[in-house]
């Protein structure tokens, strides 16, 4: 483990404050599904080795960490946004609102809050965002892995519905593939229907029907 990685929190730790909340959120980048944020409350001076950026980490890694922080966390929140509220208030808004979620679901309050670059300001508990802050903070590096391995679960439950898309290998993300395959196959409900390759597909298929 990095030993930096409790920079942030030992910081806290010289004030008195030890529930500190890691908060951060997986899935902005994808075409389908929603996005889901997590909020993490380790023990004081925590230990995992390894534990990192969610994306630094293989899958394999991610879910023996994500059973592991499961056992081990003093508490954890999650928030799930829909695609259907990510196409009325658009992505940042809704990472905002799931992480307001996360928070909202942790069964201890807080005392402070360190969130991966988002501000949050409409709670009512003192927070700092940290550019980067899963690679940075260990609260934050716990939150990014429960979020994305929270939100592969999802897809994984998606790609067996609708298994022509492959979801289980692209997690929704624009890859080359998986642009080919909406394509051929059309979307379905859980598409973001404002996101620029969606947006596009959606155009040509109106105008190809005047």
């Amino acid at each position: 483990m990095k030993s930096n990685l409790l920079k942030y929190e030992r910081e806290l730790y010289k004030n008195k404050i030890t529930l500190i909340a890691g908060v951060d959120e997986a899935g902005r980048g994808p075409l389908v599904g929603p996005v889901v944020a997590a909020a993490v409350i380790l023990p004081k001076n925590y230990k995992l080795e390894g534990l990192n950026d969610s994306k630094q980490l293989s899958e394999k890694k991610r879910e023996e960490f994500y059973h592991i922080l499961k056992n081990e966390a003093l508490s954890i929140g999650v928030g799930i946004v829909s695609a259907k509220i990510i196409d009325e208030i658009n992505i940042l808004e809704a990472s905002r609102q799931a992480m307001y979620i996360a928070l909202n679901n942790l069964d201890i309050t807080p005392e402070y809050i360190l969130s991966d670059a988002m501000s949050l300001n409409d709670i009512d508990i003192p927070s700092r965002p940290i550019i980067h802050g899963d690679a940075l903070s260990l609260s934050i590096a716990a939150a990014s892995v429960i979020a994305k391995v929270t939100r592969d679960h999802i897809m994984y439950d998606m790609d067996k519905a609708h298994p022509e898309y492959n979801l289980r290998k692209h997690k929704g993300y624009p890859t080359k593939e998986h642009l080919a395959l909406i394509e051929k196959y059309g979307i379905f409900e859980e598409y973001r229907k404002t996101f620029k390759p969606i947006k596009k597909i959606l155009e040509v298929k109106e105008y190809e029907k005047i």
